[in-house]
């Protein structure tokens, strides 16, 4: 059985065909990584797939009742706390518990709590807190309003909504761009247990090559689909250019062969019969199929002059904002051989440290010694909303460098990160995420730095310029501070990890699969007292659905209990009257007999309502 199937599939954006003819089928449980170059419309097949956009042709189906789940392009917001948006996800769980709000009828009470645990709704509030954990928001902070975070913040809330759902099929695009490199190491795990079926785009190599079971290459227009992850995507596909190669090499040497015979003897009446026969097998060689390779994606950055060391040195150093520090007692130096990657959550101090080594904050307290002819190049993602959309690459280097640096100095540098002729003069506003990312790298590395501090340089950089990026830092003269998402970049760019926690900033003695073994062991030592509060909140939550569920029985008890009290007041005033020596000089025989009839009829309607009540407090007791 497939629980997705795209048929003959094809695309036009602007008449511009992005799909043609493609063709792609998930089974159940498969995980699948959709890669391409960008534009190649990886993004734009998701969307088909959720219904957002319609297709110009062939079939894209979703099995029968199978639920699929998607991350929303828009981040949440609202008043709701982080933990009730990931709930109101579940629609369907969300439904069933309105219901009980209104349920009246008990039958239909039994079938809603039925299909509740059916569901598992008993479960959701600790699943839903485990999922927001894993991406870094701790109990505190799902507690809050989902209005009070920031969009990259918000964006994980979206994340965390998808993931809850635990569908049947689940659509990923660039799920780790919002992610530290904790919360991408936890979605890592999730999604290799994730039991149902999943299509990730992603530039993530780590997540391609841990997390998926096949690579989907879209490419000229079509989908082929490779067994396994990316590193064997990338060895096929080598293998096959390679034999493409091969082959050509030698339809053409056969080629070359036949055509100079029948170029030497065409004339000749002797060899006439054999030139038409080699005419012939040359019209039936196979053509000669182009190889046509993407240029390769190379970035150089250039060689910056050899400092003594320690060009940073940090001693007793506390660094923050407002007089309040973040960091406290930093003990640090950095050679100019140094590559660094830094670890610990976002909000830990990541960021402030890397602002303090390129001089953009100054030292609290203690001492900073900087070389003085330290040229520091700093790349932080929020930069590219800086840029001014009405100008080009070119006018920015040209600002950057100032009025002594020659139009061809400015186009060398920004054609070290790929920014060509073309797209050097192309407005600010129509490059691509990547373009703008490759036009920040070319202005922080303008002088040569001796120091270069990379905060997420890769949130937009597809998966050869990554490499390209991996390679440029291996060759790079100067000392890397890295912040990345990226354990693929940090495992091949960083020999030295630097942890960041509980503010202070130490050496971590170990590689990622260390790093990966600590934060599983805090994962399972803060399970208890997670599991503890989720329990709290799901025992309150469990009460709150009892009272809702037992309010109508509430209710009919004390509208009996009403009912015997007025009937009982009645019958005590008719005992009374009938009880009096002169109410039968008072009244007539037809008003007195009435008034005996009435308390006879008091009697059986007060012996219903009692055995009613019964019944109603027993039901109350076993529920």
């Amino acid at each position: 059985m497939t629980v997705l199937a795209i048929r003959d599939l094809t695309i036009r954006i602007a008449g511009r065909p992005l799909l043609e003819g493609a063709e792609l089928m998930v089974d159940p449980g498969r995980k699948i990584g959709l890669v391409g170059r960008n534009g190649a419309g990886k993004s734009t097949l998701l969307r088909a797939i959720t219904g957002q956009l319609q297709p110009d042709g062939g079939e894209i189906r979703l099995a029968a009742r199978a639920r699929m789940a998607h991350v929303a392009q828009e981040a949440p917001g609202g008043s709701q706390s982080l933990l009730e948006t990931v709930l109101a996800a579940d629609t369907e769980r969300a439904g069933l518990l309105a219901r009980l709000e209104t349920e009246r009828d008990g039958a239909h009470l039994a079938e809603i709590h039925e299909r509740l645990i059916a569901i598992r709704a008993d479960s959701a509030p600790s699943r839903a807190a485990t999922v927001l954990a894993g991406l870094g928001f701790d109990a505190a902070a799902q507690e809050r309003a989902v209005g009070e975070f920031s969009g990259g913040w918000r964006m994980r809330v979206a994340l965390a909504q998808a993931l809850f759902l635990e569908p049947d099929i689940l659509l990923l695009d660039e799920p780790t761009n919002h992610l530290d490199l904790e919360a991408t190491l936890w979605l890592e795990g999730w999604l290799a247990r994730f039991a149902g079926a999943a299509v990730v785009v992603s530039h993530d190599r780590g997540l391609l090559e841990r997390c998926v079971d096949a690579i989907a290459h879209l490419d000229k227009r079509r989908i082929t689909l490779y067994p396994g992850g990316y590193d064997n995507f990338v060895r096929i596909r080598t293998e096959r250019a390679a034999q493409q190669v091969a082959q050509n090499e030698k339809i053409a040497a056969q080629r070359a062969h036949m055509q100079a015979f029948v170029d030497r003897f065409r004339a000749k009446a002797t060899k006439a019969r054999q030139a038409q026969s080699r005419l012939k097998a040359l019209e039936k060689l196979p053509p000669i199929e182009a190889v046509v390779e993407d240029a390769p994606t190379r970035f150089a950055f250039p060689e910056p002059a050899e400092l003594a060391p320690p060009i940073v040195g940090l001693s007793h150093v506390d660094v923050g904002y407002d007089g309040r520090p973040i960091l406290r007692g930093l003990d640090l130096r950095l050679d100019q051989e140094d590559r660094i990657a830094l670890l610990g959550a976002n909000g830990n101090g990541k960021s402030t440290l890397a602002k303090l080594l390129a001089g953009r904050l100054e030292p609290m307290a203690g001492e900073m010694h900087r070389d003085r002819r330290l040229k520091v190049g700093y790349f932080a993602q929020h930069q590219a909303e800086e840029l001014d959309l009405s100008g080009t690459p070119l006018t920015h280097m040209q600002a950057a460098l100032g009025a002594k640096a020659t139009e061809t100095q400015c186009r060398a540098q920004l054609a070290r990160f790929g920014l060509d002729e073309e797209r050097a003069t192309t407005g600010i506003g129509a490059l691509s995420g990547g373009e703008k990312a490759r036009l920040l790298l070319a202005l922080c590395t303008r002088e040569a730095p001796h120091l270069l501090i990379l905060d997420e340089p890769t949130n937009h950089l597809d998966l050869d310029a990554r490499e390209a990026l991996v390679k440029a830092l291996a060759e790079f003269g100067g000392a890397v501070v890295l912040i990345t998402h990226d354990p693929h970049l940090v495992t091949l760019a960083a020999d030295r990890l630097w942890l960041v926690a509980d503010g202070r900033v130490t050496s971590f003695d170990g590689d990622l699969d260390d790093y990966r073994a600590l934060l599983a062991e805090r994962a399972r030592a803060a399970r208890p007292a997670a599991e503890a509060t989720a329990t709290r909140r799901d025992e309150r939550r469990e009460r709150a659905e009892n009272r809702q569920a037992l309010a109508p029985l509430r209710q009919r008890i004390a509208k009996v209990e009403t009912e015997m009290a007025k009937l009982q007041k009645e019958a005590a005033l008719l005992e009374k009257k009938l009880g009096d020596p002169d109410t039968y000089a008072r009244f007539k025989a037809e008003d007195i007999a009435w008034a005996t009839q009435r308390q006879g009829a008091i009697a059986k309607q007060v012996a219903a309502l009692e055995e009613e009540w019964l019944d109603l407090q027993e039901k109350l007791e076993a529920a």
